[in-house]
Parts: structure tokens; C-alpha cells; sequence
């Protein structure tokens, strides 16, 4: 397993309401343990960051001042993206 996937311990205090709610949610949803439902809870807010920072992002490219773009850009920056998503995936 590499180091960016290995599982490491945390102590969290909660109340005993929200305890039995988590164990409760694990089993609802799947989970076998509250740490998998935990994770997936944290896996869907890191999303729910990237989608607001992409958005983000987005509005601040429409606002930024437009101008044509020739063939020979478009081709460029599709080439860039592809480049850029090939090393993420491969980072994966």
C-alpha cells in the first residue's frame, strides 16, 4: 500500500448521541465500521472543496477578460489538459 493510502489512527471525542448515530449510519449505509463511514464522510466533503474551488475557478476565467483564441491555442491548451489528466491519473 503506498504511503498516501496507508491508514493511520485518530481519537475523536463525541458526545454518546453522536456516537451511537455514527455506528448506526455505518450500518445503514454499508459500511463495516464507523472509520469506513467516517472516511467516506470526509471522501465527500474533499469533494464537495473541489467542486466549489472548480467553480471557483471557472468564474473567475469568465470574468477575466475575453479574447479570440486561434486553432493552433485551442489545440495547445487541449493538449495541456490532456497532459495535466494523464499525470493525475497516473498519480492515483
Amino acid at each position: 500500500m503506498s504511503d498516501k493510502h496507508e491508514l493511520t489512527s485518530m481519537t475523536v471525542s463525541l458526545p454518546s448521541t453522536q456516537k451511537d448515530y455514527v455506528r448506526e449510519q455505518a450500518a445503514a449505509t454499508g459500511c463495516s465500521t464507523p472509520s469506513e463511514y467516517i472516511r467516506r464522510l470526509i471522501h465527500a466533503d474533499q469533494k464537495a472543496h473541489e467542486q466549489e474551488e472548480l467553480e471557483l475557478k471557472i468564474l473567475e476565467g469568465l470574468d477575466s477578460p475575453a479574447r479570440e483564441m486561434t486553432g493552433k491555442e485551442w489545440s495547445k491548451l487541449r493538449q495541456s489538459m490532456r497532459n495535466k489528466l494523464t499525470k493525475r491519473r497516473k498519480a492515483q
